[in-house]
């Protein structure tokens, strides 16, 4: 066995390639999309795929958010947090609400089919593959982004099977077997 010749990442910690390297190697790692969205009166929406389960008991998840968003401070003064993971045709809200020029006010809400989540009141968008709603139980500093750990308080699944993916800085659908397990 041969060892591959790959180009080494920048080791310079202050810039430089080393931001465009790790974008292009992380974006090498095709994830799930979904909208993270927080606030009962005005609530706010933003398109994540640093999601991901950390615990099944007790049930915990774990979202990344950039300090300088939006929905940072939104999550920190709700305390609660809902997750909807998208499916399948469902790029254009992924697109939606990854747009720094959406509306930030009552607006932000008023195109897109949603219900209220149960427990935290945050939007819980229709026709998705899953959906969680959290309490928010910790906050971790992890550099421009901070990790919100939130303890599930409801769950569902959605109605749909094929998922919408990120990878290579695309969006695909990774569709399931018919007769696939659910």
């Amino acid at each position: 066995m041969t060892a591959a010749k790959q180009k080494p990442v920048s080791r310079d910690r202050c810039g430089g390639d080393r931001h465009v390297d790790m974008r292009a190697v992380m974006g090498a790692f095709a994830t799930g999309v979904t909208v993270v969205t927080s606030g009962r009166e005005l609530p706010h929406g933003m398109t994540a795929n640093a999601f991901t389960s950390v615990s099944l008991d007790p049930a915990m998840v774990l979202v990344c958010v950039k300090q300088s968003a939006a929905m940072h401070s939104t999550i920190l003064a709700n305390g609660m947090f809902a997750v909807s993971i998208l499916a399948a045709g469902q790029e254009e809200l992924a697109r939606y609400f990854a747009s720094p020029s959406r509306p930030r006010d009552e607006r932000e809400f008023r195109t897109v089919d949603f219900r209220p989540g149960e427990h935290t009141g945050s939007p819980i968008i229709e026709g998705n593959l899953g959906w969680v709603e959290c309490e928010l139980a910790a906050v971790y500093e992890g550099g421009d982004h901070s990790i919100f750990l939130g303890s599930v308080l409801d769950i569902g699944h959605g109605d749909r099977t094929d998922a919408l993916v990120f990878h290579i800085g695309r969006f695909s659908v990774l569709a399931t077997d018919v007769h696939g397990v659910r």
